[in-house]
């Protein structure tokens, strides 16, 4: 007997996860060109590590034996995961987020501010001074805005990217080879 998502799945991979410390994110069966892939995002408040990762992996693997599926990966959710569960909400409010909307809204499907919360199953979002309420049933995707700072970046690798390193001083230390363009492909 072959297992489902919601019935075997995502429970069992949940009380591993909380067993192990992780919190089980979501988990997906995708169906791709090169077959079908079960995908468990696991995180921490602290994000995980590769460790966490593998470790995760090993342990849920032989759970998943009754499970028709050809590759299996444990991943992070990334920084820029949507929002999807309440607790999400409640953990992002205060921060930037998209949302994104199955149809337009005064010609928008997509709006960006500062995140308010989940309030009576609307997504509460600030925008400039006024605060936009979204049916949750017509949202399709609300996440996180990623804002780098690169110059801050560039602090923390202490100058690794130098944005007036001269590219052409670069390429000129490996000048093309000029006879190997004009020979044949087939000598």
């Amino acid at each position: 007997m072959k297992h489902t998502l919601s019935g075997y799945v995502e429970p069992t991979a949940e009380r591993l996860a909380k067993e192990m410390g992780y919190e089980l994110v979501d988990v997906e069966l995708a169906k791709e060109n090169t077959g079908r892939f079960l995908r468990f995002f696991i995180d921490t408040p602290t994000g995980v590590d590769l460790d966490a990762l593998e470790s995760f992996h090993r342990r849920v693997l032989p759970l998943m034996d009754e499970v028709d599926y050809d590759y299996m990966e444990v991943c992070s959710p990334g920084a820029d995961r949507p929002l999807k569960k309440d607790k999400d909400f409640e953990r992002a409010a205060g921060t930037t987020v998209e949302v994104r909307l199955y149809k337009a809204v005064d010609g928008l499907k997509s709006f960006t501010g500062t995140l308010v919360g989940l309030i009576d199953k609307n997504v509460v979002v600030k925008i400039g001074d006024e605060e936009r309420a979204f049916p949750r049933a017509s949202v399709a995707q609300v996440a996180p805005v990623i804002e780098l700072d690169e110059e801050a970046i560039d602090a923390a690798l202490d100058g690794v990217y130098d944005q007036d390193d001269d590219y052409d001083e670069v390429l000129d230390e490996f000048p093309e080879d000029e006879e190997a363009d004009e020979q044949p492909a087939d000598q």
